[in-house]
């Protein structure tokens, strides 16, 4: 005869640590809820306001990559034409290094309280790469906003790891780079630069972002290649005045200038994140 009693039932786990539910279909408004209310508690509690957004190419490498490629073709003997035309491209990867470094040094100059203008990329490579780079070369803290990929998943080694982030929705992704931005550089980039750039635009163009932000075009002759934005004005698709939204520049001087004054301007009289 068998005394032992019934086992007790497995206890099923409270819904917030159940992960199957929380993976499911009908739990998407909480994970989208999650990659809102997770990156806004950590900006809060190291008091970041508001950023510079730097965009670009995950493709372009740094100069010295580029010369070590182009050195290994040529001892191959193999074509040169793509390892020479990244060659000339990391040129963008520098100056995108450059100017987020001497960014940051410029915030971290202002003697403000808590910290502002940090330097904010998507956290990948190439010209994001760079920017974090460059603002870890300045000892300041930036922000990496990584996305999941289903080719890859890359993070960059000069994230601060306090501000390195990972998304999975590229909407909410993208409401972050807006939300603190106070400025942004659009270096060469592909498919996920372009969608960056016009949805800025757009929102800027209709109003529906109230806040100053100046947006500046780097490397005029890749960009007027690439975008025909005298041939809108010229349809009537934009106004001539809409142009005005970009500023378009080869130069960090110019770039660096820009940008801190527009900053000094606009932004620092009024601290804060607005849309």
């Amino acid at each position: 005869m068998n005394d032992k009693p019934p086992p007790l039932p497995k206890r099923q786990p409270k819904a917030y640590q159940n992960t199957g539910f929380l993976e499911s279909r009908d739990a998407r408004a909480l994970r989208i809820l999650a990659e809102y209310l997770e990156p806004s508690s950590r900006f809060r509690h190291y008091k970041v306001d508001d950023t510079i957004v730097f965009m670009g190419s995950a493709r372009l490498a740094s100069r010295e990559t580029a010369e070590e490629a182009l050195a290994t073709a040529k001892l191959a003997g193999g074509d040169l034409t793509i390892p020479q035309r990244q060659l000339e491209l990391s040129a963008y990867y520098e100056a995108a290094r450059e100017l987020a470094k001497r960014l940051t040094e410029w915030s971290k100059g202002l003697g403000e309280g808590g910290r502002r203008f940090l330097v904010c990329t998507g956290g990948g490579p190439g010209i994001m790469e760079a920017a974090n780079r460059g603002a870890s070369e300045a000892r300041g803290l930036n922000v990496g906003l990584a996305i999941t990929l289903p080719m890859e998943e890359y993070q960059n080694a000069h994230i601060s790891r306090e501000l390195a982030f990972s998304f999975h929705y590229f909407f909410m992704r993208k409401f972050w780079f807006a939300y603190h931005a106070k400025a942004v550089v659009f270096f060469p980039g592909g498919f996920g630069t372009l969608d960056e750039l016009f949805e800025l635009l757009t929102l800027l163009q209709t109003g529906k972002m109230r806040k100053h932000l100046p947006l500046v075009l780097f490397g005029p002759q890749y960009w007027d290649e690439v975008i025909g934005f005298d041939a809108l004005v010229r349809n009537g698709t934009i106004d001539a005045r809409d142009l005005d939204l970009l500023h378009r520049t080869d130069s960090v001087d110019d770039a660096f200038d820009y940008i801190t004054q527009q900053l000094a301007e606009y932004a620092l009289p009024n601290p804060g994140p607005t849309l």
